[in-house]
């Protein structure tokens, strides 16, 4: 079995919380020991503790079964702002914060995330009318339309 398909039922079979799931899993040996990154999100928040405990089990089991044959360094971790939106379930935590959309047809949509569907999300998107105020218009994108999807970070 190919060692990510490994490490992702590894992980899975760890997640001791419904409210938590796996994000990604990134496996890299550029220069020095492999560094296996696993990233996970909750419905109800991460803390570092949470992080620490599934590493230590995962480190573990990876150990136990020899999947990865040389030194090697794993780091379990929440995927922080600066990485895009994959899942349903990380759009629904983020109802009410400000959202960049790219969209298949590189078009980009900025705007509050008002509203998350089975297949779709709304968006209050800012557009700057004749007499120059702002009006807001509610967006809705289809999942499916979207290429990638960021946190805008707020500093009010």
């Amino acid at each position: 079995m190919e060692i990510r398909r490994e490490l992702e039922k590894i992980v899975l079979d760890n997640l001791d919380n419904e409210s938590l799931f796996l994000v990604n899993i990134d496996i890299s040996a550029d220069k020095g020991p492999k560094k296996v990154k696993v990233l996970i999100d909750s419905d109800d928040g991460l803390n570092i503790d949470q992080c620490a405990k599934l590493s230590r089990r995962i480190g573990e089991v990876i150990e136990e079964k020899e999947l990865v044959q040389d030194a090697f360094t794993l780091e379990v971790s929440s995927p922080g702002l600066d990485y895009p939106l994959k899942f349903r379930r990380q759009y629904l935590k983020n109802i009410g914060r400000r959202l960049r959309v790219l969209l298949n047809d590189n078009n980009e949509k900025t705007g509050k995330l008002v509203q998350v569907g089975d297949h779709s999300i709304v968006v209050n998107t800012e557009q700057k009318g004749k007499s120059r105020k702002i009006a807001y218009v509610e967006t809705e994108i289809n999942f499916s339309d979207i290429k990638k999807t960021n946190v805008l970070v707020s500093f009010k």
